[in-house]
């Protein structure tokens, strides 16, 4: 019996080399082929792709958001507090193409150029802004970021600062200030109350002088109030009008 033919050799030989050959690709990837060290115009995929090893060469990009954890960076700001700062970087490859032949590693560059970004940014603002003005920052950090990485086909979503680490010295000097700022609020509203206070007591006293009567009838009413609540004591108040009147009466026996 003879061995198996060349043919038949060969033909299992390209069979298998097809079938190496083929590349699955999922949705959200795509391949950047480069045929004897020349870029093809598209990238490949979603789907089969075919790579002719030693001919070709894939290289696969993901296409979905990257959640880039930036480090806590060592900020001084504009008043000159030094703080940590961390953040956090939302961006995507939008043209595979470029995102592998600008730049060598672009998840390393995109982190690195972050971190400096981060620290020239909040460098520039005073640590009030940096608290309080948060969203703007964001906005800002984010702008920076699209347009240097634009040219290596990444966009940049969305940068969000995460937490600001204060030194403890500052930390209580902000509770104090803090403090002394509710203080403060505090005597103005107490201010204000005595004030409007006061003005209703004048109002009711130029009533009470026009007509005297009301007076009593406001005694009156307080009694009925004190009366309701089982008092055993009842400390009744004497107008001074009356004792006016009695003056000249005495002032008769008297004599």
């Amino acid at each position: 019996m003879g061995g198996i033919p060349p043919y038949v050799l060969i033909a299992l030989v390209v069979i298998v080399y097809l079938v190496s050959s083929v590349k699955i690709l999922t949705e959200y990837e795509r391949g950047v082929i480069f045929r004897l060290g020349k870029l093809l115009p598209q990238p490949k995929g979603p789907g089969v792709v075919l790579v002719f090893v030693p001919i070709d060469r894939i290289v696969t990009v993901s296409l979905r958001t990257v959640v880039l954890d930036v480090p806590p960076q060592d900020v001084i700001t504009r008043d000159n507090v030094s703080v940590k700062v961390n953040a956090v970087l939302y961006f995507r490859v939008m043209d595979p193409r470029r995102a592998i032949v600008e730049v060598e590693n672009f998840h390393y560059a995109t982190s690195q150029l972050a971190q400096t970004t981060l620290r020239s940014v909040l460098g520039q603002v005073e640590l009030d802004d940096l608290l309080s003005q948060r969203d703007r920052l964001n906005q800002q950090l984010q702008q920076i970021l699209d347009q240097h990485t634009d040219t290596w086909g990444i966009k940049v979503s969305s940068v969000e600062v995460k937490h600001v680490d204060l030194p403890p010295d500052m930390q209580r000097a902000m509770a104090r200030q803090a403090e002394a700022e509710r203080e403060k609020r505090a005597k103005i509203i107490h201010a204000a109350g005595e004030l409007e206070s006061s003005e209703k007591l004048a109002q009711a006293a130029h009533i009470i002088a026009a007509e005297p009567v009301a007076l009593t009838l406001r005694y009156l009413s307080t009694l009925t109030e004190i009366a309701t609540e089982q008092n055993s004591t009842i400390v009744f108040p004497l107008p001074i009008e009356l004792l006016n009147m009695l003056k000249p009466f005495k002032s008769d026996q008297s004599s």
